[in-house]
């Protein structure tokens, strides 16, 4: 999705006379996903002015970037996190050392990684190592780069997301994360968004890109 297509004007609708909002937002790297203060770290509200009861739905973790919807509809919680209404999530992974074919068909078949004591056996719909690194916003600060050691990116989509599941995966075919991005959820793309950016949506192209009914 072309989100400079949506920074535009928006005339009145169903949603906006129920007072409904909808964003797309590119979560900056050490950013909390949360309107509210905590300690020092930056929060949403640092970088997104929205209405006082728009929250984010789901989550990105401190140290993750990437496409996060913002919103009031509550009903959206529900319809795009239960795990009965499975969406696509797509991340785009730098992962530290050479990745190998090897680790690609293991991350397809599926890993065991271990969160809160118990074993989960989880599996990428699809994984693949980029033939040619994505073009993507400088990272502030930027990874640690090592002369010797490289530094690749992979494709990673999803249908499920358990606690920094994506850093476990990466970590159990032996190549750690550096870097992780949220490129997509189904339709909605973070595509020519920088780090802080924000663009509005109507209900009915979020919903239609999500493919809600």
């Amino acid at each position: 999705m072309d989100a400079a297509k949506l920074l535009i004007y928006r005339p009145l609708t169903k949603a906006s006379i129920l007072n409904l909002h909808y964003f797309i937002v590119y979560k900056p790297y050490e950013v909390l996903t949360r309107f509210g203060k905590e300690g020092d770290k930056a929060v949403l509200s640092d970088f997104f002015k929205v209405p006082r009861d728009v929250y984010p739905v789901g989550r990105l973790d401190y140290d993750s970037e990437g496409l996060l919807i913002l919103t009031n509809d509550k009903s959206l919680n529900h319809r795009l996190l239960d795990p009965r209404h499975a969406h696509e999530r797509e991340y785009w992974v730098q992962v530290d050392g050479a990745v190998t074919g090897a680790a690609i068909r293991q991350l397809n078949a599926g890993v065991t990684i271990r969160i809160d004591g118990k074993d989960h056996h989880v599996k990428a719909l699809d994984a693949e190592i980029f033939e040619q690194d994505p073009v993507v916003p400088d990272r502030h600060p930027p990874i640690r780069f090592r002369k010797l050691i490289p530094a690749p990116w992979i494709r990673l989509v999803l249908k499920e997301g358990k606690n920094r599941q994506v850093r476990r995966m990466t970590a159990a075919v032996g190549f750690p994360t550096l870097r992780l991005i949220r490129y997509r959820i189904e339709g909605l793309d973070v595509s020519g968004m920088q780090p802080g950016d924000m663009a509005t949506l109507s209900r009915e192209e979020l919903y239609t890109a999500l493919q809600i009914r």
